[in-house]
């Protein structure tokens, strides 16, 4: 398994250990992880902290050369917020665990020219759908619906 991933799905268990949802995502740059992040909305009563926005925070403040070398990793398909977000700072790559559970905005992601690699993750669909069936008023909230 590639190892950005896992790092990701480490990050994802960290959530649902904290009482959260279990999405996780890691930052990369030349080979090195430089964010690392969780889904913390419920641990944090936060809004907006999903886990791509969490890990992009944790990054801290990067030049934009950084992130045009970037390759943003997530256990789940990008929401509309964390696709712009990635697009904002001209991310050029994303590598997503799974998007059967949930797909966020992928094609429009790819028209404007951010290359995706969907894995397909069996941990990562297992997880998701493990935690929409126990808990899925929280997971609505998430998505928000």
């Amino acid at each position: 398994m590639d190892k950005f991933l896992q790092a990701a799905i480490e990050e994802a268990k960290k959530g649902l250990n904290e009482g959260g949802i279990p999405i996780g995502s890691v930052l990369v740059i030349d080979g090195e992880i430089v964010g690392r992040g969780h889904n913390r909305r419920v641990q944090k009563g936060s809004a907006i902290l999903h886990a791509e926005m969490d890990c992009i925070e944790n990054a801290g403040r990067l030049k934009a050369s950084d992130y045009k070398r970037a390759t943003l990793y997530s256990t789940l398909s990008p929401c509309d917020m964390c696709s712009g977000t990635a697009l904002l700072y001209k991310i050029p790559k994303i590598v997503i665990g799974e998007n059967q559970t949930f797909k966020g905005p992928e094609e429009y992601l790819r028209s404007r020219g951010v290359e995706l690699e969907i894995l397909n993750d069996p941990e990562c669909i297992r997880m998701m759908e493990e935690f929409i069936r126990t808990k899925p008023e929280l997971w609505n909230e998430d998505i928000g619906e």
